[in-house]
Formats: structure tokens, sequence, C-alpha cells
């Protein structure tokens, strides 16, 4: 229980690490609008997908390239600041969650005001 909340922790402060070194440090064009939604490390911190979402869904590839033309820097960071022996090794992936949930909500919206609006009129007339 332990390790799996030290490896929370961890991901968390990739995450924010990440996200500060982006907004901050880094002058790509093509990062503007990207959010780091998520970091899963691998228990032995070899690796660290980072998802990652832009508000423009057409910049994502060139959001991605641009996250990997800036794994050096961006690996630099997360070293120092978790001052581990193992640094993990990034890789940069489109978080399409949002999008999802974007989607599904929508498909809630066109269902449940027909839903809602018979079964209201079912319940006052039956009533």
């Amino acid at each position: 229980m332990a390790a799996g909340q030290r490896l929370r922790r961890v991901n968390e402060a990739i995450r924010q690490v990440l996200a500060e070194a982006i907004g901050r440090e880094l002058a790509d064009p093509r990062l503007e609008l990207v959010t780091i939604t998520e970091v899963r490390a691998t228990p032995d911190l070899r690796e660290a997908k980072v998802y990652f979402t832009t508000l423009d869904t057409r910049r994502r590839e060139g959001a991605r390239r641009a996250l990997e033309s800036a794994r050096g820097i961006l690996q630099a960071r997360v070293a120092a600041a978790l001052g581990t022996r193992q640094t993990p090794q990034l890789s940069f992936v489109y978080d399409e969650l949002q999008q999802r949930a974007e989607r599904l909500s929508r498909l809630i919206d066109q269902v449940a005001p027909e839903s809602g609006s018979s079964g209201r009129a079912g319940g006052e007339d039956g009533g």
C-alpha cells in the first residue's frame, strides 16, 4: 500500500513539474493551451506515460511532436525535482478521455430531454 501511495505522489510530482516547465520555460507555440492531465509511471520508475490534452484537437499531433522534441529538457526538470536515482523515460500520449466525456455528455443531453419530458408528462397525467 505504501508503494502505491509513493507512486501516486511521484506521478503527481512529475505532472506538476512538466506543467510548470511547459507553461514557463518552453517557448514553442505548439505547446500553447497544452494541459498535462495525468502521468503514469511504472513502479520501477523506468518509464512514465504523460497524458496531455489541447483545447484545439487539430493541434494535438503538433503538440505531441513539440513535447517529444523537448523531452530532454523536460526529463532534466523531472530529474532535478525528484532527486531519485532513476528518472523515468517520458513518452507522450494524447488523452482522449476529455473528448470521450464530451461526446458522451452530448449524447446524454440529446436523450435526456426526450426521456425527461415524456417521463414528467406521464407522471403528471397519471397522477
